[in-house]
């Protein structure tokens, strides 16, 4: 459970159905379910293994194994690499998912009906502008991360999760219901699942490809820590078909609820990042029940960015646990603070920062910390997890420790980890250069 909220956070529910708006429709869909199952799907697998073959932190495990395969603890750096991915994941992370919590009581007082979408927009932007207000969501997002992770894996963690998951799918189905009633429920399907293969560009494969190697939170560390806690008699393979499957269903349920209303509404599916924070503000301000419903939707919103966050945390704890003299619980706390500061960069990015460009051109703090962890940091530790356990794992302990029942299957993974999956995102790397 807590490996599948690790998945489902805000690229599912945020990101996933602006994409789709911006990639072609069921094109995008449709890349992205062969992106997921060649790419995302076998890293993932690699990473659950190696992190119950080392039973450790991520830096940990992956300094023994470097050592026991190939005599080399220079592969803990790649464990380092995945932490400080997560450290400024979760800085800018947390200030996102604040946004969302925010939403909460502005849409369940009635604050955002009747307004247009300019309107809309212009109180998002004023929001955004706002220092203390977007501090005080950022702190209380992040108080809410440290908490469960601080109270470790089964008093915190697992009781979290636990509730939370369930709620999330739950508060999803009832979306769909109410855009299935209040929106154009036929013009939301058949834009998701009509197949256009007109629209598949290469840039949408690239932007396919992005988005199943980051949605399901692979190259972080998160599921090395997580596959330390998996007991062995628990099929990885079907573990991660489990989490995968929840990814893919949760996008899906996104824009089964979102679409419908846009259309009803003659909004623009193609608004971007705008498409939850002002476009769907119009809609649920203009619809019955809308205040509620819209409240409800940044609820699971909110959700979903907690369980993936705690992710991100978890893997920072894991990597220093055991190697300094302080508990889990101070640990949390030191990894929340220390990411809740980096955050200004972000938060600032929006307002008193917004003209600095740290290296010229046109990007802000948030711009440079989101490139470097998303374009180069994340691929990287997923480029070499995947090559790790591809070619630097012994075949003989590979078949014991991914536990496939069918040689067939085994040997399709061996393939897709060792060859397919390093290619697809080397060349998703690539394309942001030129």
């Amino acid at each position: 459970m807590a490996a599948i909220g690790s998945s489902v956070g805000l690229g599912n529910i945020w990101k996933f159905p602006y994409m789709i708006g911006t990639g072609g429709g069921s094109a995008f869909m449709l890349v992205y379910l062969i992106c997921v199952l060649a790419v995302g799907l076998p890293i993932l697998i690699a990473e659950l293994t190696l992190g119950r073959m080392g039973r450790q932190g991520p830096i940990e495990t992956l300094v023994d194994l470097g050592r026991r395969y190939s005599g080399r603890a220079i592969w803990g750096l790649v464990g380092c690499v995945g932490v400080l991915a997560a450290v400024l994941i979760l800085s800018f992370y947390s200030v996102v998912a604040g946004w969302s919590l925010a939403y909460i009581p502005k849409l369940l007082t009635g604050g955002m009906s009747g307004l247009s979408g300019a309107e809309t927009g212009k109180a998002f932007n004023d929001f955004l502008a706002d220092p203390l207000a977007l501090t005080f969501w950022h702190a209380l997002f992040m108080l809410l991360t440290i908490i469960p992770v601080a109270r470790g894996i089964q008093s915190g963690i697992e009781k979290a999760v636990v509730w939370m998951m369930p709620l999330l799918f739950a508060l999803l189905v009832v979306l769909c219901i109410y855009a299935g009633i209040e929106g154009d429920f036929t013009a939301g399907m058949v834009y998701l699942f009509k197949p256009d293969f007109g629209a598949v560009t290469w840039d949408v494969v690239l932007a396919a490809t992005g988005q199943a190697f980051f949605s399901l939170s692979i190259g972080l560390g998160t599921m090395l820590a997580y596959g330390a806690y998996l007991p062995g008699g628990v099929s990885i393979p079907r573990t991660s078909v489990v989490i995968v499957f929840a990814a893919i269903l949760t996008a899906v349920l996104a824009g089964a609820a979102i679409f419908p209303i846009v259309f009803a509404n003659g909004l623009n599916p193609s608004e971007g990042p705008g498409l939850v924070f002002v476009t769907l503000t119009v809609a649920f301000g203009a619809m019955p029940g809308g205040a509620i419903f819209g409240a409800v939707f940044f609820v699971l919103l909110a959700i979903a960015a907690l369980t993936s966050s705690v992710s991100l945390l978890e893997p920072i704890v894991a990597a220093f646990a055991g190697r300094v003299r302080l508990s889990r619980s101070a640990l949390a706390w030191i990894g929340g603070i220390v990411a809740w500061v980096l955050g200004f960069l972000t938060l600032f990015s929006f307002n008193i920062w917004s003209d600095v460009h740290p290296l010229g051109g046109t990007r802000t703090w948030f711009d440079w910390i989101d490139f470097l962890t998303s374009n180069i940091l994340l691929p990287l530790g997923g480029v070499m997890l995947a090559l790790f356990a591809g070619w630097v794992v012994t075949r003989q302990d590979s078949v014991a420790a991914v536990g496939f029942e069918s040689p067939f299957f085994y040997s399709l993974w061996r393939i897709l980890v060792r060859v397919v999956a390093p290619i697809g995102v080397v060349a998703a790397v690539v394309s942001n250069f030129f």
